[in-house]
């Protein structure tokens, strides 16, 4: 007989390892993050940057990122997104890249859709930094929040899925999911990996 608690938690677990890396991933992609120590090249990022988005003071309060980590992160994001704006199309191809083998399009879909804040099809410059704040800074409860809205679907608040349901009523509200997550040392361990990533 299979565990069902342990199933549950090791695919818990692997959602938001996935989310996480694949947010990382991502970012190393775009040239957005570099994993090695050269600071001269830092410097050199720092110099060509030229156009800074409207409100990078207001972003700045609202992310937990500094000035010059949101220049560095705006100028990678208008390279790749001349536009300023990401559609889903373009996002799956360039999370495709990291899958290549297998279809995953339609968890490209649940990605895209989670980084979408304002559900119009596209993803500024705002939306992305606003989650990567939150993968990368953001507090344990925002984390598991974010990933929350990543798995609810139909975005009516609830997993519909019987992994994490604690009163057995076939949905997981947030705060079971909360609940579930905050109890898993595998979860809280993912959620710390990639906290001093930039």
């Amino acid at each position: 007989m299979l565990n069902i608690k342990g199933e549950s938690e090791g695919l818990q677990t692997l959602g938001i390892v996935v989310v996480v890396c694949t947010s990382v991933k991502l970012l190393h992609f775009l040239g957005l993050i570099d994993f090695s120590d050269n600071k001269v090249e830092d410097e050199l990022e720092m110099a060509i940057v030229c156009h800074r988005p409207e409100g990078l003071g207001q972003l700045q309060a609202q992310t937990n990122f500094t000035k010059r980590e949101l220049q560095v992160l705006y100028r990678g994001f208008k390279n790749e997104c001349p536009s300023g704006v990401v559609n889903e199309d373009t996002f799956k191809q360039i999370y495709s890249q990291f899958f290549p083998h297998g279809d995953a399009s339609m968890y490209a879909h649940y990605l895209f859709n989670a980084f979408d804040s304002a559900h119009n099809g596209s993803i500024k410059f705002e939306d992305f930094v606003m989650a990567l704040s939150v993968l990368l800074r953001g507090t344990v409860h925002e984390k598991l929040r974010w990933t929350f809205n990543l798995y609810d679907i139909n975005k009516d608040g609830y997993i519909n899925k019987e992994k994490m349901d604690k009163n057995k009523d076939g949905v997981v509200t947030i705060d079971e999911f909360i609940e579930s997550c905050l109890q898993d040392e595998n979860i809280m361990r993912s959620l710390q990996l990639f906290e001093n990533v930039m």
